[in-house]
């Protein structure tokens, strides 16, 4: 089955420029959609820190993180805390609407939001930002609905990748100025 990347490779710089916040989902992106437990019942997920590295480049910049989850967890609770990620949406089942009430926050519009996801729980979400990105590793579905299927896997660099993309582009325009 061939990957569905072929109007995915050049994001439009122009919509690059644009974004101002931020935001992913945790299973899948961030992690590598494993759930991992201990026999105490505990669960530990695995993060890349280069993903990390890509969030605090775009706080760096000036953009809004965000994350969007409907799992509801300490361990990600501490995640977004060690990133001062300031939005952190647990719980959540309406991921759109969620989007919409944070972009409203900040004064935005939806065209000024980039979202990365991968399941079926996401779909509304990525076709309503203004950029919307998938790991390598994404459902189908998620693959054929984003403007962007990254060449990294989730848990492995995905979200740093969205990172450099858009710190490039902004990179570019302020160099313009």
């Amino acid at each position: 089955m061939p990957h569905a990347r072929s109007r995915t490779r050049s994001p439009s710089q122009t919509l690059l420029r644009s974004i101002r916040l931020v935001a992913t989902d945790v299973d899948g992106v961030l992690t590598d959609a494993g759930m991992y437990y201990t026999e105490s019942g505990d669960e530990l997920k695995k993060f890349n820190t280069r993903d990390g590295m890509g969030i605090k480049l775009l706080q760096k910049a000036g953009l809004i993180t965000a994350i969007v989850t409907q799992e509801r967890t300490k361990l990600m609770a501490r995640r977004a805390d060690k990133l001062a990620i300031p939005e952190l949406h647990q719980g959540v089942m309406d991921k759109l609407s969620c989007l919409r009430e944070m972009a409203h926050k900040y004064g935005l519009t939806l065209k000024e939001v980039a979202y990365i996801g991968d399941d079926v729980n996401d779909l509304e979400a990525l076709r309503a930002a203004g950029f919307s990105a998938a790991p390598a590793d994404a459902l189908p579905p998620i693959r054929k609905s984003v403007q962007y299927v990254c060449r990294k896997k989730g848990g492995e660099g995905a979200v740093r990748e969205i990172a450099d993309l858009i710190l490039a582009a902004q990179a570019a325009k302020a160099v313009k100025r």
